[in-house]
């Protein structure tokens, strides 16, 4: 059950909130009262309250719902600030900045790396008191939108009030903000045809560490005014400046509707139709390829038979269009044709996240990886990383399947569980990242397709960008927060606070 419009925790802690302790308790700098002070003149919803900064203290990271059976959550800022304008965000940075307090944004704290726990305490900036529709140019198909807004309200009141759509669906769409999409480059489920958010936004207001707001994008398409701003602070999660409202594109509600289901000897050849039909610039909103394991698990196919969903919305004839050249490149890899009614399974389990509490209750370590890669080294990839899981010893299960696709490669999304061996809990969830990963680098993988880096893939970027690359995000880093207090910790291992604990 979510909590709609607020966040929702990933699971119970095993006492009373107010009552756990820090697994980072040693990095935790101390709010002064006289800071406290000033925060509250500059905010009017601030709490200290433990049990309030527990749960600020914590995302839906599977690693933390462990902790949470221990009592204990991941960090605890020692306030917990909920602006309600642009205004207050930018006051409430003045004061962190001149008091060298670290800060860490947060919404509905849906990540599942991390990217929101505050690792150093200080204050914790929850932004869902941003919430809401700013404007709707219907003529231009552009909505602005409060970045603490969550996707399920959001999407609800756009298509309730103005008839239009976003098309942006991911799977934590009740658990998540808009801000959070943009500032860790999220995907939704019909990503093919929509793009993912990186692709949706049109304009940014932003504020930077000292307080200054800055509007990026937003005043015309494809603009040739030097460098993208906007895609600065897409996928920053935090650490270059907060996101208050952005400008996404938007879309008529669709009035078509196909759908289709395709069964493949292999993952393989489920790859090659897929890789057949964004060639022929088939843009389906749905093109999801599950491998044998997953396809049994869901649908209950034969063995070793991959399926692929194929859903797509727009105008009745581009929807048949697409699925015209669907058939036809499936057709070519010579693919069964399955019932379409696979698809109603799908749209009605597709957001249940139950089953990650049921696993963690009954001791069993479990994590996604999602990954992207060029369609030339997708099937090496996903062999290569199937293999090392199967052989990490405890392991349970590692299965794939592809979820976003584009005409140069896809996302691979990979689901992995098992039971901790001797050396517990978090020797084995960092064995099973670092097999992956690792695996999925040494093929040409890009290190993440939409969940981002979080606390929990840091340890790997600068192998995954490249040192110069590296170095040059770490000096904008310093340019845009010299004094380091927006979310450090994330991508970067050296903070005026010392080195992160997790890397």
């Amino acid at each position: 059950m979510t909590n709609r419009g607020a966040p929702t925790p990933p699971i119970e802690f095993s006492s009373d909130a107010a009552l756990v302790t820090e697994h980072f308790a040693d990095a935790a700098v101390v709010v002064p009262d006289d800071v406290l002070a000033r925060l509250r003149d500059a905010c009017a919803a601030v709490s200290a309250d433990s049990g309030d900064t527990a749960e600020a203290g914590r995302d839906w990271w599977p690693l933390a719902m462990h902790w949470a059976m221990d009592g204990q959550t991941p960090a605890r800022a020692g306030a917990v600030c909920t602006p309600s304008s642009t205004e207050e965000v930018a006051a409430l940075l003045r004061v962190c900045n001149d008091a060298r307090i670290p800060v860490t944004p947060v919404a509905g704290r849906s990540g599942v790396c991390g990217a929101s726990v505050p690792v150093f305490g200080g204050v914790g900036l929850d932004l869902t008191g941003l919430k809401g529709i700013v404007d709707v140019d219907d003529a231009s198909l552009l909505v602005n939108v409060r970045a603490g807004t969550f996707g399920d309200v959001f999407e609800d009141d756009l298509r309730a009030q103005y008839g239009l759509t976003c098309g942006h669906w991911p799977q934590s769409i009740a658990l998540s903000t808009i801000g959070g999409w943009v500032a860790c480059r999220g995907a939704g489920q019909y990503s093919t045809r929509y793009g993912k958010i990186e692709d949706i936004v049109r304009g940014l207001e932003v504020v930077l560490a000292d307080g200054t707001v800055v509007h990026t994008g937003g005043r015309g398409p494809r603009q040739a005014v030097g460098p993208d701003l906007n895609q600065l602070f897409v996928g920053s999660e935090g650490t270059l400046g907060v996101i208050t409202e952005a400008q996404f594109r938007a879309h008529p509600v669709p009035t078509g509707e196909g759908r289709a289901a395709y069964g493949f000897d292999s993952f393989a050849a489920g790859l090659e139709a897929c890789r057949l039909i964004l060639r022929a610039d088939a843009n389906p909103a749905v093109l999801r390829l599950y491998d044998a394991r997953e396809s049994r698990r869901h649908f209950d196919t034969p063995r070793g038979q991959a399926v692929l969903l194929v859903l797509d919305e727009a105008d009745q004839a581009l929807v048949d269009g697409n699925l015209a050249v669907i058939a036809d490149a499936c057709n070519r890899v010579g693919a069964e044709v399955l019932d379409s009614h696979l698809l109603d399974h799908w749209l009605e389990t597709r957001n249940d996240v139950a089953g990650l509490e049921k696993a963690v209750r009954g001791g069993i370590v479990v994590d996604t990886t999602e990954i992207s890669g060029r369609w030339r080294d997708l099937p090496a990839i996903y062999d290569a990383v199937v293999a090392a899981m199967d052989a990490v010893p405890g392991i349970i299960a590692c299965t794939s399947h592809q979820s976003h696709a584009y005409t140069d490669g896809a996302c691979l999304y990979f689901t992995w569980a098992g039971a901790a061996q001797d050396d517990g809990v978090e020797a084995w969830y960092r064995r099973g990242w670092d097999t992956v990963t690792n695996t999925v680098l040494a093929h040409g993988g890009a290190l993440s397709h939409h969940h981002g880096v979080g606390l929990n893939r840091g340890r790997f970027l600068v192998d995954a960008m490249g040192q110069p690359a590296f170095d040059l995000l770490a000096s904008v880093k310093r340019a845009l927060d010299p004094n380091g207090i927006l979310n450090p910790g994330k991508f970067f291992a050296d903070t005026p606070w010392g080195q992160v604990p997790w890397q």
